[in-house]
Formats: structure tokens, C-alpha cells, sequence
């Protein structure tokens, strides 16, 4: 056995149900040495006992806390443990491909990017349709001198044997936190990631400082990943679901986003206002009331479970901030 020089960090994303199929893929997929940080947020009962067992098994760190985390909140904690030059930030909900980390690696090597970003698919059957093959972020300035961000997903929804022969490594502006790697050295640039950004775009936040800095992100199709979002599976899942995805966290992420790089509230953001609860919406609430009508559907129960499942959603977002002050 070699000295590992890179540490997998995985995080919770948005369920605990498919966290178990994502660590199995890893340790089944992965042919060179590393270490691997596991960061449990307040996982139920039985995938805690489950990931403790593990870890005295398998040999990784567990480290648990008692409370639901923010996801850079994950990643942080996760940071503070390793030390190797590379770090790979894995969500609990991505199944990976055989070669995955070797070809992660060696990019960052040939190139000496301080960031590398897989192939990333979605939804199964895995690695079959394409999440985001690179990307643009940026801010741009118009012609009244306002500051936008230019944000775009490459080849999204496309099946990847349509266009994998297009595919090549090469640099990029954007790479996602569904799995990354990361140098360990470019912290020391910029600090830690920004758990202001409370749910979304922080990828974004994260690779235009990166790059800010005058280092490069890139992106390689020789290492393929699926991440496979979906609703709540169990029951266990829904309260961190739903916090998950709040309307609160997403309108705290959007707006120190505006305000961290000085853009102006465009149409950009105003869109985003408007999907608020798209997710929950999507996968909670109209479900719910398709399964009360036998299948049917009804517009009226849904704006009423809608509403009530904002509701449940402030008070679910409240009492989270409350528990988070009260453990630091």
C-alpha cells in the first residue's frame, strides 16, 4: 500500500436513502489508494449504526454531528480533517465509474489545475444521460455598466453516446460539487468554502473565486460519475429534504451571491425567485395529493397541501437556525 494523496469527502446532498449505494460504488470502483472522510449530518438511526460499522471496517473516518449541515457546512468539516495535495468532494447520492479518481488525478497532474470536474451524469439508468460536461460562469458587465453572471451547462440532458466522441479534456469555468477535485493547496488562497452560500449556486461562488485567483478548473470526460436525484425514499428523508431545499436557504444563498460579487438583481435572480419550492413542490406536494385522490389529482388540495407545507417549511427552517446557534 502506497501513502494515499487524496482524501474523498462525502456530504449529504438532499436524502440519506441512496447513500448507501453511492459508498458501495466507491469502494467497489476505486482502484487507487485514498482516504475517505465521511461527514454524517444527522443521518436516522439505522444508516448511523450502518455507517459506524463501516467505518471500523472499512478504515475511514466518521465524523457525525447532530444536527442537519449546510453543504459547504459538510465540506468544511470534512476539510479541516485532511491533508493530502488532492481532495474529492463526493455528494451521497453519486454512483461513480471504474477509473473514476485515477483520471480525476491525473488531470490535475498533466495540467496542474487547482480544480477537476468528471463527466457528470444524471438519474438511472447510470451514466447514460448527461448532468454537465463543463460549463460558463462569469461575471460580464453590460452596456449600463451593470454586473450579470453568465451561467451555462454544457451537453445538459443529452444521452452521452450521442456526443462522447465530442468530449475532451480541456478548461473550463465550472465544475459541481456533486463530485470534484479540489488542490489542497488553493484553501490557502482563498480560505474555506462559503457557508453563506446556503444551498445553491455555491458552485458557482466557488470556481469564479478559484479562478479569481489565477487558478484553472478543468474538465475530464475520462472520469464518469452519476449523481441520481429524487424524492424522499423514506420517511427519514423528508424533514431534511424539505430544510434541504428551503425557500429561506435558497433566498440566502441568491442574495449573498448578489451581493458577494456585486451583481445586479436581474432577471437572472428574478427567476429563481419565482421557482421557489419547485423541488418540494415537484416531489412532495403534488405526489401527495395525487396518493389522497387515488391517483386523480386536485388542483384545490394541492394549493392547500402547498400551503400548509410552507408553513411546516418556516418553522422546519426557524428551528434549524435556533439548534445551529446553539452548537457554536
Amino acid at each position: 500500500m502506497t501513502t494515499p494523496n487524496v482524501t474523498l469527502i462525502v456530504v449529504p446532498r438532499e436524502r440519506f436513502s441512496y447513500a448507501q449505494t453511492s459508498l458501495n460504488s466507491i469502494y467497489e470502483h476505486t482502484q487507487i489508494d485514498f482516504n475517505l472522510i465521511y461527514v454524517d449530518g444527522n443521518s436516522p438511526k439505522e444508516l448511523k449504526q450502518s455507517l459506524e460499522q463501516q467505518s471500523l471496517e472499512k478504515g475511514f473516518k466518521l465524523i457525525r454531528t447532530e444536527r442537519y449541515l449546510y453543504p459547504n457546512e459538510a465540506r468544511n468539516i470534512g476539510l479541516q480533517h485532511a491533508d493530502t495535495q488532492y481532495i474529492v468532494f463526493v455528494d451521497n447520492d453519486v454512483v461513480v465509474s471504474p477509473g473514476w479518481l485515477k483520471a480525476l488525478v491525473q488531470c490535475a497532474e498533466d495540467t496542474d489545475a487547482a480544480v477537476v470536474g468528471p463527466l457528470m451524469c444524471q438519474h438511472e439508468p447510470i451514466h447514460q444521460e448527461i448532468h454537465f460536461a463543463g460549463g460558463e460562469s462569469h461575471v460580464w458587465v453590460d452596456k449600463l455598466g451593470r454586473r450579470r453572471i453568465r451561467e451555462k451547462m454544457l451537453h445538459q440532458g443529452k444521452q452521452l453516446a450521442d456526443v462522447r466522441d465530442r468530449l475532451q479534456r480541456e478548461p473550463t469555468e465550472l465544475a459541481e460539487f456533486h463530485c470534484v477535485l479540489v488542490r489542497r493547496s488553493i484553501f490557502d488562497d482563498i480560505g474555506q468554502l462559503d457557508e453563506a452560500m446556503r444551498n445553491t449556486k455555491e458552485h458557482l461562488d466557488f470556481c469564479m473565486t478559484v479562478r479569481g485567483v489565477g487558478k484553472s478548473v478543468y474538465f475530464d470526460p475520462a472520469a464518469v460519475v452519476t449523481y441520481v436525484p429524487g424524492p424522499p425514499q423514506q420517511l427519514a428523508d423528508v424533514h431534511y429534504y424539505m430544510l434541504r431545499w428551503s425557500d429561506a436557504w435558497t433566498l440566502e444563498s441568491l442574495k449573498h451571491l448578489r451581493e458577494k460579487w456585486d451583481l445586479v438583481e436581474d432577471g437572472y435572480f428574478k427567476s429563481k425567485y419565482k421557482k421557489l419550492g419547485w423541488r418540494r413542490y415537484g416531489t412532495l406536494t403534488k405526489p401527495l395529493a395525487r396518493k389522497l385522490t387515488f391517483g386523480m389529482g386536485s388542483n384545490r388540495l394541492t394549493d392547500v397541501i402547498d400551503k400548509l407545507e410552507h408553513r411546516v417549511n418556516r418553522y422546519l427552517t426557524n428551528r434549524h437556525r435556533q439548534l445551529t446557534a446553539k452548537s457554536r
